[in-house]
C-alpha cells in the first residue's frame, strides 16, 4: 500500500488541520437550483405523517415485545425476537436521524421525545450525537472534520462485519457512555460539542447507566435474561439492518468533495424498508437539502433527479459496487467508486482527484 495515501480520520489530527488550511471545513456545498416555492414547498412540516408513522412503530415494537414475552421459552419466540430486534435496534436511528433534525414533526416537543427514545435505543447520547451529526452535515465525508465516517479507508471490513452485531459500535459506546458519567469528554467530542451544552452530556450518560443498571437489576431478580432482551441487547442482536442500510450512505464513495451526488447514494427501496428507514434512502436529497422533511424526499427526489447520478435500483445493486470498492481499497487506499453525472448535469465540485 502507498504510504502517502494512509488518512488520519481523528478530529485532533494532521488532516484535520489540512482540512481547514484548503477551506474544506464548514464551507459551501453544491445544490440543485430549485424555484424557492417549490423548495418553500418540500420544506413545509406537518405532525400528521410522523404521528402515524410512529404509532404504528411503537404499536409494532409492543406487539413483538409482546410476543416475545408471551412465547419465551419456546421456539415459538424467535419471529417475534427477530422482527423486535429489528424495530428497536436498526428502525430507531432513521427515527433518532429525523428527529434529531427536528424536521419529523412539525412540534418541537414530539421531535424530542422520539429522539430521546430512539438515542437511547442506539445506546447514542443525545446532546453528543446532535452535535456530531451537525458537523457531519457540515463536513460530509471531509477527513479530519466528519466524525461519522463509518467506513474509513483502508477499509477494514472484519470491523463492517462486527457492527451487523453492534459488536464493535456498542462496546465503544457504553465505553463512552462511563467516561460521560465521571463528568469527562475525549478530545475529540471537546472539537464539536460547546462548553454550555457539555453538562447535558454527563447528566445524560448517568440516566443511561441507571436504566441499564435497573435492566440488569431485573434479570438477576426474575432469574431471566428477558428483560435484557426487551431493553439494551436489542440494541446489538438488532442492528444488522441499520448496517446494511447505513454503509450504503457513503461507503467506498469519494471523500473530501463539496458536492453530495459524488460523496451519497441514492437507492429505491420497497415501502417496508423505506417505513423502517424512513426515506433515509434519498440520501444525496437529504444532504443537500437537510430540512426537507422524511416524508416529502420522494418528491425533492423527483424534483432533482435530472441533476444528479442515476439511483440504485436497489441494495443489491449499491452492493456490487460497495463491497468490491471496500475489498480493494485494502490495498488501494486512493481507489473510490466514481459517481457519474447525467448529460447536461451542473458540473460535480470536486477538490478530489
Amino acid at each position: 500500500m502507498n504510504a502517502t495515501l494512509m488518512r488520519d480520520y481523528s478530529l485532533t489530527g494532521e488532516d484535520a488541520r489540512l482540512a481547514v488550511e484548503k477551506g474544506l471545513s464548514a464551507a459551501s456545498w453544491y445544490a440543485t437550483p430549485l424555484p424557492r416555492q417549490t423548495l418553500k414547498a418540500l420544506m413545509k412540516r406537518s405532525d400528521g405523517p410522523a404521528i402515524r408513522d410512529t404509532l404504528l412503530w411503537f404499536a409494532l415494537l409492543l406487539g413483538t415485545a409482546a410476543g416475545t414475552i408471551a412465547f419465551w421459552g419456546s421456539w415459538w419466540v424467535l419471529p417475534f425476537v427477530i422482527a423486535y430486534g429489528v424495530l428497536y435496534g436498526s428502525s430507531s436511528d432513521s427515527r433518532w436521524h429525523e428527529c434529531g433534525h427536528g424536521t419529523a414533526f412539525k412540534t418541537r416537543w414530539m421531535n424530542n421525545v422520539v429522539y430521546v427514545i430512539a438515542s437511547f435505543m442506539l445506546l447514542r447520547e443525545p446532546t453528543v450525537w446532535r452535535w456530531s451529526h451537525a458537523r457531519h452535515h457540515t463536513d460530509t465525508i471531509i477527513v479530519g472534520r466528519d466524525p461519522e465516517i463509518a467506513v474509513p479507508r483502508p477499509a477494514r471490513v472484519m470491523n463492517v462485519l462486527l457492527n451487523l452485531f453492534s459488536l464493535k459500535s456498542g462496546p465503544a459506546s457504553l465505553t463512552q457512555i462511563m467516561l460521560h458519567a465521571r463528568g469527562r469528554l475525549t478530545p475529540a467530542e471537546a472539537t464539536y460539542i460547546p462548553k454550555m451544552e457539555q453538562g447535558k452530556v454527563f447528566v445524560a450518560a448517568r440516566i443511561y447507566l441507571a436504566i441499564l443498571l435497573a435492566v440488569v437489576i431485573a434479570c438477576v431478580a426474575l432469574r431471566s435474561i428477558l428483560p435484557a432482551m426487551l431493553i439494551g441487547l436489542p440494541t446489538f442482536y438488532g442492528a444488522w439492518l441499520l448496517v446494511v442500510f447505513g454503509t450504503t450512505q457513503h461507503a467506498g464513495l469519494q471523500e473530501d468533495v463539496l458536492d453530495h451526488r459524488l460523496n451519497s447514494r441514492t437507492i429505491y427501496m420497497n415501502p417496508v424498508f423505506r417505513f423502517l428507514y424512513w426515506n433515509m434512502n434519498y440520501h444525496v436529497e437529504h444532504h443537500m437539502f437537510p430540512m426537507v422533511p422524511y416524508h416529502a424526499l420522494p418528491a425533492l427526489h423527483e424534483a432533482v433527479k435530472a441533476d444528479c447520478p442515476r439511483p440504485y435500483a436497489g441494495l443489491i445493486e449499491a452492493y456490487r459496487e460497495i463491497i468490491p470498492t471496500l475489498w480493494r481499497q485494502r490495498q488501494d487506499a486512493g481507489y473510490f467508486a466514481r459517481r457519474v453525472l447525467p448529460q447536461g448535469a451542473a458540473p460535480a465540485l470536486s477538490d478530489a482527484a
